[in-house]
């Protein structure tokens, strides 16, 4: 069992702890789900998840559309992701691919498809990498031409999680209002549409539903756009604001899953008279990892809390968090791999399927570069507004000093 101490902290009300208890119940009934076949496991996932209500907390009500709670978020993946990484990759979709609906829908968009998003009956996608557009979002290619009342798009899109499985795609493209970020749109596609294609299907080493997809002449009513024309790329940033702290709290979750192993395997391996714990090499890793673990907790919480409190942005927040927790979690995994020793390689081990599981966290919905690059930016410009602020109080100062 892992440790739920951390579910005192102030950051968290009665309601966070009743939902901690309520999915580890459900995960210990239900998990690790049967993973022969990838899409046949996220879609039941999906639909159990739904059925048991877990997945209301991915998107707003339609009627009555609250704010996310983003802390619920966090400890729902943070237990799935310990349990069963396609657990949590099932869930956390649900809310990603519909988070621009959640923020930006119209309520006739929201009352069409969350309904069937938080109860499981559609799987939801996010589709905004391209082929030559990863984290650089502001110059993607599929383009969507205005034609009447409708929009016709023609490009690709890649590495689209739940890409083949999923019934709805919310899709990112340039409908050319400007250059660059300021040109792009969001745009609600049905999987049903003609001109939409699975070009491929992709495998990664911890197996997910993954697939580049292909619009081909695809046309859609004006009223699938979400949000206005041109606000694709800032409604995107806004979802990632939301749910990047979340790719932390998986990763969180697979760390102390992790840890958790490694302490059983330090505990019970025999080395000459005692155990593996025995020696304070093992016992220095042990304490790194629990160290590491409560840090990244920390950071996570906090931008959860922050968002939750009402911040508008919480772009440093999350990027801190996403990368601390993400980076830490791979190193807390490779320690229970070199505890577990020959074991810990072996196809099928526990630890072996979270080293596999952990790498992508570090990729996706912002590379762990870039989310240093973001606190650098934030960390700068909040320098340059101090800096500013000095010299306008120095000339200030000067010109009261001159006229006294």
């Amino acid at each position: 069992m892992a440790d739920t101490t951390f579910l005192t902290w102030p950051f968290f009300e009665e309601k966070h702890r009743e939902l901690a208890e309520a999915i580890e119940t459900w995960c210990c009934e239900n998990l690790p789900a049967d993973h022969s076949d990838t899409d046949a496991a996220c879609i039941k996932l999906v639909n159990d998840l739904g059925t048991a209500g877990f997945l209301k907390l991915t998107a707003v009500d339609p009627a009555d559309p609250k704010p996310l709670d983003v802390r619920s978020l966090c400890i729902m993946r943070e237990t799935l992701a310990r349990h069963d990484g396609l657990g949590d990759f099932a869930f956390a979709m649900q809310g990603l691919g519909t988070g621009a609906i959640s923020l930006f829908g119209t309520p006739e968009q929201q009352q069409q498809w969350l309904n069937k998003t938080r109860a499981g009956q559609t799987l939801s996608a996010f589709a905004l990498t391209e082929p030559d557009s990863g984290s650089d979002v502001a110059n993607i290619e599929l383009s969507a031409i205005r034609d009447g009342d409708d929009y016709v798009l023609n490009g690709e899109k890649t590495w689209i999680s739940n890409g083949g499985i999923a019934g709805l795609y919310v899709v990112f493209a340039r409908t050319g209002e400007a250059p660059g970020a300021k040109g792009i749109s969001a745009f609600i596609v049905p999987a049903d549409t003609p001109g939409l294609t699975i070009e491929e299907r992709l495998d990664v080493m911890a197996p997910h539903p993954l697939a580049r997809l292909g619009f081909k002449q695809l046309r859609i009513p004006a009223a699938n756009r979400i949000g206005g024309a041109g606000e694709g790329f800032k409604i995107s940033m806004s979802v990632l604001d939301v749910f990047r702290c979340t790719v932390g709290a998986a990763a969180l979750g697979f760390a102390r899953r992790a840890l958790e192993e490694a302490v059983a395997r330090a505990t019970t391996r025999k080395l000459g008279d005692g155990v593996l714990a025995d020696m304070q090499m093992v016992q220095g890793h042990l304490a790194e990892m629990a160290i590491d673990i409560d840090a990244s907790a920390l950071l996570i919480y906090r931008a959860a809390w922050t968002k939750d409190m009402g911040a508008a942005r919480v772009s440093r927040e999350a990027a801190m968090a996403k990368q601390f927790a993400t980076d830490q979690a791979q190193q807390i995994i490779d320690k229970a791999v070199q505890i577990h020793g020959g074991e810990g390689v072996r196809s099928g081990n526990t630890v072996e399927k979270l080293y596999r599981e952990i790498r992508a966290l570090r990729i996706y919905e912002g590379a762990s570069d870039v989310q240093k690059i973001i606190v650098a930016r934030q960390l700068l410009s909040q320098e340059g507004r101090n800096a500013g602020t000095k010299r306008a109080q120095g000339h200030l100062h000067k010109g009261q000093a001159a006229t006294s």
